[in-house]
């Protein structure tokens, strides 16, 4: 996921703006105050998020939180890729997001996000090109979730920073309270881990769909 200050300067590049000068300049925004908010400095409020998406025909909700698409009407993003590496991780999450979005989902309740299949490490569950949909929900897993295949993000040992590995598992119990067994469709069980957040998969489009689904973030 991006940080604050990577939407904001995201959202000025699509908006025209080639520079945080060309920005300031035609808003009459402190250039100080909008450098620092860009160049993660200074954290801005909600406030001045309304402010900076009406500048820039954004939502304000995702340049603040990260919530929901880039514009009104944009659908689903996609924040990655589920692939394969020696490991048997199976996701490569992409910091700022691939730019590439799906259609929304009736199955959805809140915030959906998608993943793009890559590869054949999920094959007979989402194959190569598939689109799986999940709630952007981050809350810790749940008894009912247990026997699933869910998308995970595994807690650190140091802090509980964004950068942890997320991953598609069949999540079971593990050894004690507050640990977890993480079984893939394809390689070996990761045992006794702790878990930041579980999210149900909502919806798997197939690849043949998806490839006529999909809006590229370049096209």
């Amino acid at each position: 996921m991006s940080e604050r200050h990577e939407r904001l300067r995201q959202a000025r590049i699509a908006a025209g703006f080639k520079t945080q000068v060309d920005a300031v300049r035609r808003h009459g925004w402190n250039p100080n105050t909008y450098k620092s908010n860009e160049n993660s400095n200074a954290p801005f409020s909600y406030d001045q998020a309304v402010e900076y998406g009406k500048a820039f025909k954004v939502r304000a909700e995702w340049l603040y939180s990260g919530k929901g698409a880039m514009r009104e009407g944009m659908g689903v993003p996609i924040i990655g890729r589920v692939g394969a590496d020696p490991e048997g991780r199976v996701i490569r999450t992409l910091g700022q997001g691939s730019g590439d979005f799906a259609p929304g989902t009736a199955f959805a309740t809140s915030d959906p996000v998608a993943l793009e299949v890559d590869g054949h490490s999920m094959r007979g569950f989402a194959d190569d090109g598939a689109l799986v949909y999940f709630e952007d929900q981050r809350t810790p897993p749940t008894e009912d979730m247990i026997g699933d295949i869910v998308v995970v993000q595994i807690a650190g040992e140091v802090d509980e920073s964004d950068d942890e590995d997320v991953l598609v598992k069949r999540l079971q119990r593990g050894s004690k309270p507050g640990l977890y067994n993480l079984e893939s469709i394809f390689g070996p069980t990761m045992t006794d881990v702790r878990i930041r957040w579980a999210a149900e998969i909502i919806q798997i489009i197939p690849p043949r769909q998806a490839r006529r689904l999909i809006r590229r973030g370049d096209a």
